[in-house]
């Protein structure tokens, strides 16, 4: 471990013998707001966490965006179940019939899409070249049914 590993794990490990008014010192220099029923594991998990992210950055907006799917994907709060989101592997080929001829379109690793030596950053905007008008790129390709929203 370098000095900087040393020193925040020194800080961590010592929150829990920190009186609570020295905890709150630490949580105002993080945070904008105190939140409305603490307890001193909340504050001191989210203290760690801020201590961590000073020294050594936080996480990647992908990984933060990744987090934000699996909570909606595992969320029991009504109305957060579905996501909107298609999740497609990488190397998956989408078949449309259009204009009398089959459209093939390979998922990349990237999370983008190929159509004809082209790369799309969405299913709409492929589906919207193939088409020449706006569509639904999921609709497009039959990976969602329609719905009274959509129609």
């Amino acid at each position: 471990m370098n000095d900087t590993q040393n020193s925040v794990a020194a800080q961590v490990a010592g929150l829990p013998t920190l009186p609570i008014a020295d905890l709150w010192v630490l949580w105002d220099q993080h945070y904008p707001r105190r939140p409305e029923n603490p307890n001193r594991n909340y504050l001191q998990s989210r203290v760690a966490y801020k201590l961590q992210e000073a020294a050594f950055g936080g996480l990647s907006p992908d990984t933060q965006r990744q987090l934000v799917n699996i909570g909606i994907r595992h969320s029991k709060i009504k109305g957060r179940q579905k996501s909107r989101e298609i999740h497609l592997a990488p190397g998956t080929v989408l078949v449309r019939e259009w204009g009398e001829r089959d459209h093939k379109v390979t998922v990349t690793a990237q999370g983008t899409f190929d159509y004809e030596g082209k790369s799309f950053k969405s299913l709409s905007s492929v589906a919207r070249h193939i088409s020449g008008t706006h569509w639904s790129g999921p609709l497009f390709f039959g990976l969602r049914g329609a719905t009274k929203d959509s129609k």
